[in-house]
């Protein structure tokens, strides 16, 4: 069995570096923390705390829950060394707090780069490593990073079987591997049975430019740099925003995450302001993960690379477009339409999924009861650090 803390409670400690980070394991972390056997510590990090990408960690607050431990980590430049120094300073911040905190496991996140902080410093400190999305396939650097957490953790909760078996061709052994779906689909299944709750998920939300009504047609933009083609971020927003502008419907475009290329975007953005009244445009940084997935639900399209597309969209049954190879060969449903970087194709996407209109519930990223499931096996499975593949 683990390690028990004095209470006989397990002590597990959730690192969130990202604001989509923390919708992939909400759930998981209010049910972890009521459950009687075990303890929750959180530790906030990274653009999770950053205010230019609207204060993510506030979202946590209102959800009732604390930050036991914060790292101030984000550098400012964009350039190469950017996300590498990050990394570097995260890492030895975190080895501090799990000094400090004493876990008897730690739940790594998804796959973006400032998880292999969080990876390494558990490893190396013999604190059973618990990885929360692995397996799955995609583009950009997560694609390297996600595989290489999947290796230095010890417990592995996936999405779906196919990243079961994927996980199993790496070496992993079965029982270390639990299928339990994603655990951002739990907020997704909650909007959907709550939505006349959220009537309008942008009251009180002050973004930058024009307003949006969200009784009237609508579409959200979410579109983040690809990190292996960096030096054309700026083009590849300019042809999105061109797509956009064609397509005569109010937009709420969410500013993209803290990636290598993310200032070329911004500068698009920006100009694209200057340049043009948007009236019918407004821009966000962030919204609570309800708001979020119901205004999802009141939209007609969502364009855009966010792996939220592809999760999320497809049980919410969205119609979505996914622009270049961010998400490349992720499992996806039949509310997704695949295109590549080109304004005129971007829009004639766009304009034939507003016309398909809602697409039918898909559950290849769960049925919404993740955290539960989740939290229980936190409790209950063996941990330990020391591992071996499986020949």
């Amino acid at each position: 069995m683990a390690p028990r803390t004095n209470d006989g409670t397990r002590h597990i400690c959730f690192v969130i570096t990202a604001r989509p980070s923390y919708a992939r394991v909400r759930s998981v972390i209010k049910a972890a923390k009521n459950h009687p056997n075990l303890r929750v510590s959180v530790i906030g990090t990274a653009s999770f705390l950053a205010n230019r990408y609207g204060t993510a960690a506030n979202s946590l607050a209102q959800d009732g829950l604390e930050l036991d431990w914060r790292i101030h980590t984000l550098f400012d430049e964009n350039g190469l060394s950017t996300a590498a120094k990050t990394t570097a300073v995260q890492l030895s911040e975190l080895s501090t707090a799990f000094e400090n905190l004493k876990p008897d496991a730690v739940v790594s996140i998804a796959d973006r780069y400032e998880t292999m902080a969080t990876a390494i410093a558990a490893a190396y400190m013999n604190i059973p490593l618990v990885h929360i999305q692995g397996g799955e396939v995609t583009g950009n650097i997560d694609e390297k990073v996600r595989h290489a957490v999947t290796k230095m953790a010890d417990l592995h909760f996936v999405s779906n079987e196919d990243a079961y078996h994927r996980l199993l061709r790496l070496g992993e052994h079965s029982e270390k591997v639990h299928v339990t779906g994603c655990p951002s689909i739990d907020i997704a299944r909650s909007v959907k049975n709550k939505i006349l709750k959220f009537s309008d998920p942008l009251s009180g939300i002050s973004g930058v430019g024009g307003s949006v009504n969200v009784e009237e047609p609508f579409i959200v933009v979410m579109q983040h740099p690809v990190t292996t083609r960096h030096v054309d971020a700026r083009d590849d927003l300019e042809s999105t925003l061109a797509a956009v502008s064609t397509l005569s419907t109010q937009v709420v475009w969410f500013w993209p995450n803290p990636d290598l290329g993310t200032s070329g975007a911004a500068e698009a953005i920006r100009a694209f302001r200057e340049k043009n009244i948007c009236q019918n445009i407004v821009f966000l940084k962030n919204l609570q993960p309800e708001l979020f997935l119901s205004l999802l639900l009141k939209s007609k399209c969502l364009i855009g690379n966010s792996s939220v597309g592809i999760r999320e969209c497809a049980y919410l049954g969205v119609p979505v477009v996914n622009i270049g190879d961010r998400q490349r060969s992720r499992l996806r449903a039949e509310n997704v339409i695949d295109v590549q970087q080109d304004a005129d194709t971007i829009a004639a996407a766009a304009k034939s999924q507003i016309v398909t209109g809602r697409y039918a519930q898909s559950d290849i990223y769960g049925a919404g009861d993740s955290g539960e499931r989740i939290a229980n096996l936190l409790s209950t499975e063996q941990l330990g650090f020391e591992k071996q593949i499986a020949y």
